[in-house]
Formats: structure tokens, C-alpha cells, sequence
């Protein structure tokens, strides 16, 4: 599989007659809490923004300034969020879903045709599901960045990266907290809930190990 992000799957919509194309995609679906994230993009076909990629493979400064672009070029974007507490109740996927069709929605322009990154929505709208597909298409690219960018623009709790994907300190989370509770991340055996979504702070109160 070509790992080469490039423009071949929105020419080939365009060829059948689809000219409203979308690219869909989502960040924080592998945090360990915190919101997932997803955006919805409509790329002028006529303003090609360089460098579109997987956000993940994308530095922070070079993310952020393919975002500006992407804002300033496409024909339509939207962000929408999922807060933690709705994963929890729902469960990741189907939130993630949710955060896709509410982006969807929100979008200026009524796509006809989207390309999603590997999910499958309950829209009334011809879809292709790509494996991999912010690596690949660049409508899917633009949305991974816009997402990533937004999430990363959130506070972060102690000792996590920015999008609390990957903790930077030792991070332990209580057994059956779900998403929205986080025990202190510097105590192994702490029982005090030291973090929580809303916070994003280690409780005073934390007693440390017991």
C-alpha cells in the first residue's frame, strides 16, 4: 500500500461526477481521556495547500501552519468535539462517529461524496472508508490536522503530552474510571483522585501513595 498522500481518490470522485468532497477525520480517539476531536474539510480543488500529511507525522509548528492554511483555502471546514463523559457513556467509536456527523453538519457547503478515515457514517451521502486515509487522501490530511490542531489546543493535565496520547510522566488510571478520571500521575499506588477532566490539575488533596 502507497503510503503517498496525495489528491488520487477526490479525482476519481470527480471523474463519477461528485464534486462536493469531503475528507473526514478524527484526534484523541487513542488518548487515554479527554475529548475526541473531529473535523470536516472541502479542499479547493484549485488552491493546493503543500504538505498535507497524517498529522501525526507532522510536527506541532508545521501542523499549525497547514492549519492556517487549510482555514484560509478550503471551501468549507468545521471542527466538533465529543466530550469525555459521552465516551464514557457511548464508547469510543461510536463517539468517534458522532463527532464525524456532527462536523459533517456543520460544514457551510453540503458535501456529496466524503472520504472518512477507515469509519463508515449513517449519512445519507456516498462515502468511501479508507484504511489509513490520512496518510493517503489529502481531503482526509486536512481534517487530521484541523482535529489535531484543536485538541492540541486544549489544556493538558500533568505530565501528558498535549493531546494525552502519550504520557510524558508516569500517568495510572483508576480501574473503571473511564475517560473523565484520572488518578495522580506521579504515585503509582495513590488512591486520591488527583485529575479529572474538568480540573486538569492534581488535587490538592492528593495523599500520595498509600
Amino acid at each position: 500500500m502507497s503510503r503517498l498522500c496525495s489528491s488520487r481518490f477526490e479525482r476519481a470522485a470527480r471523474k463519477l461526477g461528485w464534486t462536493r468532497i469531503a475528507g473526514l477525520d478524527e484526534a484523541g480517539r487513542g488518548a487515554l481521556f479527554g475529548p475526541v476531536v473531529a473535523a470536516a474539510v472541502i479542499l479547493n480543488p484549485k488552491r493546493r495547500i503543500v504538505g498535507l500529511d497524517d498529522s501525526k507525522q507532522l510536527v506541532p509548528e508545521r501542523r499549525t501552519q497547514l492549519a492556517e492554511r487549510i482555514r484560509e483555502h478550503a471551501l468549507a471546514w468545521a471542527v466538533a468535539e465529543i466530550d469525555a463523559q459521552r465516551i464514557d457513556a457511548w464508547n469510543i467509536y461510536q463517539a468517534s462517529r458522532q463527532a464525524m456527523t456532527a462536523a459533517l453538519q456543520q460544514l457551510a457547503i453540503v458535501p456529496d461524496y466524503l472520504l472518512i478515515d477507515a469509519l463508515q457514517l449513517d449519512v445519507l451521502i456516498e462515502q468511501k472508508p479508507l484504511i489509513k486515509g490520512d496518510c493517503r487522501s489529502v481531503s482526509i490530511a486536512a481534517a487530521s490536522i484541523l482535529a489535531k490542531t484543536h485538541l492540541c489546543h486544549g489544556r493538558s493535565p500533568r505530565g501528558l503530552a498535549p493531546a494525552w496520547s502519550h504520557p510524558t510522566a508516569p500517568v495510572f488510571v483508576r480501574p473503571g474510571a473511564g475517560r473523565g478520571l484520572l488518578v495522580c500521575g506521579g504515585h503509582p499506588n495513590c488512591t486520591t483522585p488527583g485529575c479529572n477532566y474538568s480540573l486538569m490539575e492534581c488535587s490538592p488533596g492528593c495523599r500520595g501513595p498509600k
